[in-house]
């Protein structure tokens, strides 16, 4: 990590944060605190929560930055409650914005705070960086008949935002070219590959709940848990269906399902089937390190989405000593190397997925010492998602940025 010789002043631009918890509002609190915690000065502009909340903290190490809270309102549905978006007006927040007289801006969306973030930048003619949090494209479904037209829309905007800053930073590699290709060849900013980091030895740190007692389950169940949003675009319904289909071999099995969302009542309703009623719990909305330390008490950790930028929980598992089985897709090559610390399963098709899924789930819950060899290399590994170090790299980027303007 870069060392701090002459501390900068970074304001943070967030189109969402704490308390609404999502991997996004996480790897920002990552990032604010992390540049905190080796003396650099940061101002983070973020959407007021409901009713002055305290936002709380998601567990990242570091001080508390300095909030300038712009108005706020709840987004429409489907957007979860809680879910606030920054209103498009002048306020006070962004007067102390313009106040901090920051060395560097870093905006966290392309939307409302993207562009307030933009136009700071531009008047004081400091880099903008923009971290691309977000595949777009796959949250389309959400649109219904406008989700073709708003596609294309939205892939024009996003070439126009990309040109606008001096760097854009994508979490994943996979992600880092698609954004390189879809710009072109024309004179473009570098895309930098930066994931968000976690705090290693937090997760290590955390208590080993007994999931067996506290659900019933004997005490020689294998569990598999998971841990996110239950939204269609995250495949739960594959992943439930597909350890349905391996749980029918193996009566040890039994599924932990931490989290909510859009897709929870028609996946009560799943669970509840008769192939699977007893074996699945489902806890809803938990605190992070709450569904971490729940989540080290299990035996594997599972994880069919393919919309990932980096797949941040996956990290956050094998940080855990979790062995990991894992469809293949954006993100997951990134942190799970298959046949060392997790299983990547590929295939074209969800019923191909599924079964190869499924197949893979098995045959690790019958296999302890797999599990044990492949548990010990996440955990003796987990220091490469270490988050100062990923600090370490943005600062990096920034002071190579204000020392090519210079």
């Amino acid at each position: 990590m870069s060392g701090v010789v002459q501390p900068l002043r970074v304001a943070i631009f967030a189109e969402s944060y704490l308390p609404y918890l999502s991997g996004v509002t996480v790897a920002i609190e990552a990032l604010a605190r992390g540049l905190g915690a080796v003396g650099h000065a940061v101002l983070l502009v973020a959407p007021r929560p409901a009713g002055g909340a305290e936002p709380g903290s998601a567990g990242a190490g570091g001080p508390e930055p300095e909030h300038a809270w712009l108005p706020s309102y709840q987004a429409p549905r489907p957007a979860p409650s809680g879910y606030r978006i920054p209103m498009p007006v002048p306020s006070d927040a962004l007067r102390r914005a313009r106040e901090f007289a920051p060395d560097v801006v870093h905006a966290q969306s392309p939307f409302v705070s993207g562009l307030m973030a933009r136009r700071l930048a531009q008047r004081r003619g400091i880099p903008l960086v923009f971290t691309h949090h977000t595949r777009f494209a796959d949250y389309r479904h959400y649109l219904g008949p406008l989700a073709r037209p708003g596609a294309a829309a939205m892939e024009v905007y996003l070439r126009d935002f990309w040109g606008g800053c001096a760097a854009v930073v994508a979490p994943g590699s996979r992600l880092a070219g698609e954004i390189r290709q879809r710009l072109g060849a024309r004179p473009r900013p570098p895309v930098r590959v930066i994931p968000t980091g976690v705090d290693v030895e937090a997760i290590r740190a955390l208590p080993v709940g007994d999931l067996r007692e506290r659900f019933g389950w004997s005490r020689d169940s294998v569990v598999a848990v998971t841990v996110g949003r239950l939204a269609a675009e995250k495949s739960i319904a594959l992943l439930v269906d597909a350890f349905a289909r391996a749980a029918a071999s193996d009566e040890r099995l039994r599924l932990l399902v931490v989290g909510s969302g859009p897709a929870e009542a028609g996946l009560r309703e799943r669970v509840a089937a008769p192939d699977l009623s007893g074996r699945v719990a489902l806890t809803g909305r938990l605190p992070r390190m709450a569904a971490l330390a729940l989540a080290k008490g299990g035996d594997l950790f599972a994880f069919a989405s393919r919309t990932e930028t980096q797949g941040l929980v996956l990290a956050e598992a094998l940080a855990a000593g979790l062995p990991v089985v894992a469809l293949a897709g954006p993100g997951v090559e990134d942190s799970v190397r298959d046949g060392v610390d997790g299983i990547v399963v590929r295939g074209t098709g969800n019923g191909e997925l599924g079964a190869g899924l499924a197949d893979a789930i098995a045959s690790l819950a019958a296999d302890p010492e797999r599990r044990r060899r492949l548990a010990s290399a996440a955990a003796a590994d987990a220091a490469r998602f270490d988050a100062s170090s990923r600090v370490g790299e943005m600062v990096d980027l920034y002071r190579e940025l204000l020392a090519g303007r210079a």
